[in-house]
Protein backbone atom coordinates (compact mmCIF):
# COMPACT_ATOMS: atom_id res chain seq x y z
CA UNK A 1 0.00 0.00 0.00
CA UNK A 2 1.61 3.18 -1.37
CA UNK A 3 1.17 6.25 1.04
CA UNK A 4 -1.21 8.98 0.17
CA UNK A 5 0.80 12.40 -1.44
CA UNK A 6 -0.95 15.32 1.20
CA UNK A 7 0.57 17.96 -0.92
CA UNK A 8 0.21 16.90 -4.21
CA UNK A 9 2.17 16.80 -7.43
CA UNK A 10 5.98 17.97 -7.22
CA UNK A 11 5.72 21.91 -7.92
CA UNK A 12 9.00 21.75 -8.93
CA UNK A 13 8.18 19.12 -11.95
CA UNK A 14 6.65 21.93 -14.24
CA UNK A 15 7.79 25.91 -15.18
CA UNK A 16 6.60 27.05 -11.75
CA UNK A 17 8.05 30.22 -12.74
CA UNK A 18 6.26 30.78 -16.00
CA UNK A 19 3.66 33.47 -15.64
CA UNK A 20 -0.55 32.95 -15.69
CA UNK A 21 -1.11 34.13 -19.05
CA UNK A 22 2.08 31.95 -20.98
CA UNK A 23 5.70 33.87 -22.05
CA UNK A 24 5.38 36.63 -24.09
CA UNK A 25 6.33 35.60 -27.70
CA UNK A 26 7.53 37.41 -31.13
CA UNK A 27 4.13 38.98 -33.25
CA UNK A 28 4.42 41.46 -35.74
CA UNK A 29 2.63 44.46 -35.17
CA UNK A 30 0.18 44.09 -38.12
CA UNK A 31 -2.00 47.22 -38.56
CA UNK A 32 -5.89 46.60 -37.90
CA UNK A 33 -4.77 44.48 -34.44
CA UNK A 34 -5.78 45.53 -30.97
CA UNK A 35 -3.69 45.23 -28.56
CA UNK A 36 -3.52 46.62 -24.94
CA UNK A 37 0.03 48.32 -23.58
CA UNK A 38 0.41 46.81 -19.91
CA UNK A 39 2.06 49.61 -18.24
CA UNK A 40 -0.37 52.18 -19.18
CA UNK A 41 -3.29 49.78 -19.83
CA UNK A 42 -3.92 52.00 -23.02
CA UNK A 43 -5.99 49.95 -25.49
CA UNK A 44 -5.96 50.61 -29.48
CA UNK A 45 -5.71 49.53 -32.56
CA UNK A 46 -2.76 49.49 -34.09
CA UNK A 47 -2.77 52.40 -37.16
CA UNK A 48 0.86 52.90 -37.37
CA UNK A 49 4.59 51.18 -37.33
CA UNK A 50 7.64 53.52 -37.77
CA UNK A 51 10.58 51.11 -38.33
CA UNK A 52 12.92 53.94 -38.57
CA UNK A 53 11.72 55.12 -34.61
CA UNK A 54 10.56 51.84 -33.75
CA UNK A 55 7.46 52.29 -32.33
CA UNK A 56 3.91 51.98 -33.10
CA UNK A 57 1.08 53.80 -32.90
CA UNK A 58 -2.23 53.03 -31.04
CA UNK A 59 -5.42 54.39 -31.32
CA UNK A 60 -8.35 53.53 -28.91
CA UNK A 61 -12.42 53.52 -29.47
CA UNK A 62 -12.64 57.13 -28.49
CA UNK A 63 -10.18 58.07 -31.84
CA UNK A 64 -7.00 59.00 -29.14
CA UNK A 65 -3.84 58.01 -30.11
CA UNK A 66 -0.78 57.01 -28.58
CA UNK A 67 2.77 56.45 -29.35
CA UNK A 68 5.21 52.95 -27.91
CA UNK A 69 8.28 51.86 -28.71
CA UNK A 70 8.13 48.49 -30.17
CA UNK A 71 8.75 45.57 -28.12
CA UNK A 72 7.40 43.64 -24.63
CA UNK A 73 4.75 45.06 -22.64
CA UNK A 74 1.44 44.17 -24.97
CA UNK A 75 -0.98 42.04 -24.71
CA UNK A 76 -2.56 40.17 -28.21
CA UNK A 77 -6.00 38.69 -27.21
CA UNK A 78 -5.24 38.16 -23.75
CA UNK A 79 -1.73 37.13 -24.23
CA UNK A 80 1.64 38.42 -23.51
CA UNK A 81 3.61 39.41 -27.29
CA UNK A 82 6.90 41.23 -28.47
CA UNK A 83 5.70 43.35 -30.96
CA UNK A 84 7.97 43.60 -33.79
CA UNK A 85 7.80 45.58 -37.38
CA UNK A 86 6.29 43.71 -40.12
CA UNK A 87 8.39 42.35 -42.57
CA UNK A 88 7.18 43.31 -46.31
CA UNK A 89 8.83 43.25 -49.68
CA UNK A 90 7.40 44.85 -52.88
CA UNK A 91 9.77 45.11 -56.13
CA UNK A 92 9.98 48.59 -56.92
CA UNK A 93 8.27 50.57 -59.89
CA UNK A 94 10.29 51.22 -62.79
CA UNK A 95 9.55 55.12 -62.32
CA UNK A 96 8.50 57.66 -65.05
CA UNK A 97 9.46 60.54 -63.28
CA UNK A 98 12.00 61.70 -61.29
CA UNK A 99 11.53 63.07 -57.15
CA UNK A 100 11.31 66.24 -58.36
CA UNK A 101 8.48 65.96 -61.32
CA UNK A 102 10.94 65.90 -63.93
CA UNK A 103 10.53 63.34 -66.92
CA UNK A 104 13.09 60.26 -66.05
CA UNK A 105 15.98 59.47 -68.33
CA UNK A 106 16.98 55.90 -67.82
CA UNK A 107 20.35 54.41 -69.29
CA UNK A 108 21.67 58.46 -69.32
CA UNK A 109 25.17 59.10 -68.10
CA UNK A 110 25.50 61.43 -66.03
CA UNK A 111 26.85 65.01 -67.34
CA UNK A 112 30.67 65.75 -66.73
CA UNK A 113 30.58 68.13 -64.11
CA UNK A 114 30.22 71.70 -64.64
CA UNK A 115 32.25 74.28 -62.84
CA UNK A 116 29.57 75.89 -61.01
CA UNK A 117 28.45 74.28 -57.67
CA UNK A 118 25.35 74.43 -55.10
CA UNK A 119 26.23 74.75 -51.29
CA UNK A 120 23.95 73.77 -49.11
CA UNK A 121 24.03 74.70 -45.45
CA UNK A 122 23.41 71.63 -43.67
CA UNK A 123 23.70 67.95 -43.21
CA UNK A 124 20.48 67.35 -42.94
CA UNK A 125 19.03 70.11 -45.87
CA UNK A 126 21.84 68.30 -48.23
CA UNK A 127 20.55 65.05 -47.83
CA UNK A 128 16.67 66.53 -48.73
CA UNK A 129 18.15 67.97 -51.94
CA UNK A 130 20.15 65.21 -52.85
CA UNK A 131 16.82 62.78 -52.62
CA UNK A 132 14.00 64.79 -54.42
CA UNK A 133 16.91 67.20 -56.65
CA UNK A 134 19.85 63.99 -56.91
CA UNK A 135 18.62 62.66 -60.24
CA UNK A 136 18.61 66.34 -61.78
CA UNK A 137 21.37 67.45 -61.08
CA UNK A 138 23.72 64.89 -62.30
CA UNK A 139 21.55 64.97 -65.66
CA UNK A 140 23.00 68.80 -65.40
CA UNK A 141 26.07 67.91 -64.17
CA UNK A 142 25.92 70.08 -60.78
CA UNK A 143 27.67 68.76 -57.97
CA UNK A 144 26.28 69.89 -54.66
CA UNK A 145 28.56 70.42 -51.58
CA UNK A 146 27.78 70.42 -47.58
CA UNK A 147 28.78 73.68 -46.34
CA UNK A 148 28.84 73.35 -42.56
CA UNK A 149 27.66 77.14 -41.67
CA UNK A 150 27.00 80.38 -43.24
CA UNK A 151 29.91 81.92 -41.44
CA UNK A 152 32.10 79.46 -43.21
CA UNK A 153 30.41 80.77 -46.90
CA UNK A 154 33.42 83.47 -47.01
CA UNK A 155 36.29 81.42 -46.91
CA UNK A 156 34.50 78.68 -49.75
CA UNK A 157 34.21 81.34 -51.95
CA UNK A 158 37.35 82.59 -51.64
CA UNK A 159 38.77 79.23 -52.55
CA UNK A 160 36.41 78.38 -55.36
CA UNK A 161 36.82 81.63 -56.92
CA UNK A 162 33.15 81.95 -58.54
CA UNK A 163 33.52 84.16 -61.99
CA UNK A 164 31.80 83.87 -65.67
CA UNK A 165 30.85 80.20 -65.91
CA UNK A 166 31.92 79.17 -62.32
CA UNK A 167 28.84 80.42 -60.87
CA UNK A 168 27.50 79.47 -57.24
CA UNK A 169 24.02 78.75 -55.76
CA UNK A 170 23.78 78.80 -51.71
CA UNK A 171 20.92 77.20 -50.12
CA UNK A 172 20.86 78.75 -46.65
CA UNK A 173 18.69 78.04 -42.90
CA UNK A 174 16.65 80.30 -41.78
CA UNK A 175 17.44 83.68 -44.58
CA UNK A 176 14.99 85.95 -42.91
CA UNK A 177 15.36 89.88 -42.81
CA UNK A 178 17.54 91.36 -39.72
CA UNK A 179 19.56 87.65 -39.43
CA UNK A 180 22.87 87.03 -39.55
CA UNK A 181 22.73 85.47 -42.45
CA UNK A 182 20.88 87.95 -44.38
CA UNK A 183 23.66 90.64 -43.24
CA UNK A 184 26.35 87.81 -44.52
CA UNK A 185 24.57 87.00 -47.77
CA UNK A 186 24.01 91.20 -48.67
CA UNK A 187 27.56 91.56 -47.67
CA UNK A 188 28.54 88.81 -50.56
CA UNK A 189 25.94 90.42 -52.56
CA UNK A 190 27.80 93.67 -52.77
CA UNK A 191 31.46 91.98 -53.54
CA UNK A 192 33.18 91.61 -56.74
CA UNK A 193 31.63 88.16 -57.16
CA UNK A 194 28.24 88.95 -56.36
CA UNK A 195 27.28 88.80 -59.79
CA UNK A 196 28.46 85.17 -59.68
CA UNK A 197 26.83 84.17 -56.86
CA UNK A 198 22.76 83.58 -55.70
CA UNK A 199 22.27 83.03 -52.06
CA UNK A 200 18.62 82.30 -51.39
CA UNK A 201 17.03 80.47 -48.33
CA UNK A 202 13.93 79.16 -46.41
CA UNK A 203 12.25 80.88 -43.89
CA UNK A 204 12.24 77.15 -41.84
CA UNK A 205 13.88 77.15 -38.37
CA UNK A 206 14.91 73.62 -39.86
CA UNK A 207 14.57 71.89 -43.20
CA UNK A 208 12.34 69.16 -41.22
CA UNK A 209 9.29 71.81 -41.22
CA UNK A 210 9.71 72.07 -45.22
CA UNK A 211 8.27 68.35 -45.16
CA UNK A 212 4.44 67.89 -45.00
CA UNK A 213 3.20 66.94 -41.51
CA UNK A 214 0.72 65.39 -43.09
CA UNK A 215 2.85 62.48 -44.61
CA UNK A 216 4.50 61.83 -41.30
CA UNK A 217 0.79 61.08 -39.97
CA UNK A 218 0.80 64.36 -37.74
CA UNK A 219 -1.31 67.58 -37.68
CA UNK A 220 1.55 70.12 -37.76
CA UNK A 221 5.29 70.38 -36.64
CA UNK A 222 4.94 71.69 -33.07
CA UNK A 223 5.57 75.07 -31.93
CA UNK A 224 8.71 74.63 -29.94
CA UNK A 225 10.08 77.99 -27.56
CA UNK A 226 13.03 80.06 -28.28
CA UNK A 227 16.27 79.03 -26.53
CA UNK A 228 15.27 75.20 -26.61
CA UNK A 229 16.63 72.66 -28.80
CA UNK A 230 14.67 72.57 -32.28
CA UNK A 231 14.92 69.33 -33.00
CA UNK A 232 14.89 67.50 -29.27
CA UNK A 233 11.53 69.56 -28.49
CA UNK A 234 10.00 68.41 -31.70
CA UNK A 235 10.88 65.14 -30.82
CA UNK A 236 9.76 65.64 -27.34
CA UNK A 237 6.52 66.98 -28.23
CA UNK A 238 6.11 64.51 -30.91
CA UNK A 239 6.35 61.30 -28.31
CA UNK A 240 9.42 59.98 -30.58
CA UNK A 241 12.87 59.29 -29.04
CA UNK A 242 15.21 62.09 -28.00
CA UNK A 243 17.70 60.97 -25.73
CA UNK A 244 20.63 61.63 -27.54
CA UNK A 245 21.94 62.14 -30.93
CA UNK A 246 21.08 58.68 -32.36
CA UNK A 247 17.38 59.17 -31.12
CA UNK A 248 17.60 62.91 -33.24
CA UNK A 249 19.22 60.55 -36.03
CA UNK A 250 16.34 58.25 -36.27
CA UNK A 251 14.02 60.89 -36.13
CA UNK A 252 15.29 62.77 -39.26
CA UNK A 253 15.88 59.57 -41.15
CA UNK A 254 12.02 58.97 -40.16
CA UNK A 255 11.41 62.02 -41.91
CA UNK A 256 13.16 61.93 -44.91
CA UNK A 257 11.43 58.45 -45.39
CA UNK A 258 8.39 59.99 -45.58
CA UNK A 259 9.57 62.25 -48.33
CA UNK A 260 8.69 60.73 -51.80
CA UNK A 261 9.43 63.86 -53.73
CA UNK A 262 8.66 67.36 -54.46
CA UNK A 263 4.90 66.89 -53.40
CA UNK A 264 5.88 66.36 -49.91
CA UNK A 265 7.58 69.32 -49.98
CA UNK A 266 6.56 73.24 -48.98
CA UNK A 267 6.34 75.28 -51.83
CA UNK A 268 8.65 78.45 -50.28
CA UNK A 269 11.22 75.38 -50.25
CA UNK A 270 10.99 74.30 -53.53
CA UNK A 271 10.91 77.35 -55.43
CA UNK A 272 14.41 78.54 -54.06
CA UNK A 273 16.22 75.05 -54.92
CA UNK A 274 14.68 75.16 -58.10
CA UNK A 275 15.88 79.03 -58.45
CA UNK A 276 19.24 77.89 -57.83
CA UNK A 277 19.46 75.16 -60.54
CA UNK A 278 18.12 77.46 -62.75
CA UNK A 279 20.85 80.28 -61.85
CA UNK A 280 24.07 77.49 -61.76
CA UNK A 281 23.10 75.77 -65.06
CA UNK A 282 22.45 78.88 -67.45
CA UNK A 283 24.95 78.62 -70.21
Amino acid sequence: MTSRDRYGSDVLASDWRAPRNGRAVEAPAVQGEVVEEVETDFCGEIVAVDRDLHTVTLEDRRARRRTFPLGAGFLLEGRPVILTAPVTRTAPARATRTASGSVAVHGTKARVARQSRIYVEGRHDAELVEKVWGDDLRIEGVVVEYLGGVDDLAAHLKDFRPGPGRRVGVLVDHLVRGSKEQRIADAIRRSDVGPHVLITGHPFIDIWQAVSPDRLGIGAWPAVPRGEDWKKGTCQRLGWPHRDQADIARAWKHVLGGVRGFQDLDPALLGRVEELIDFVTAE
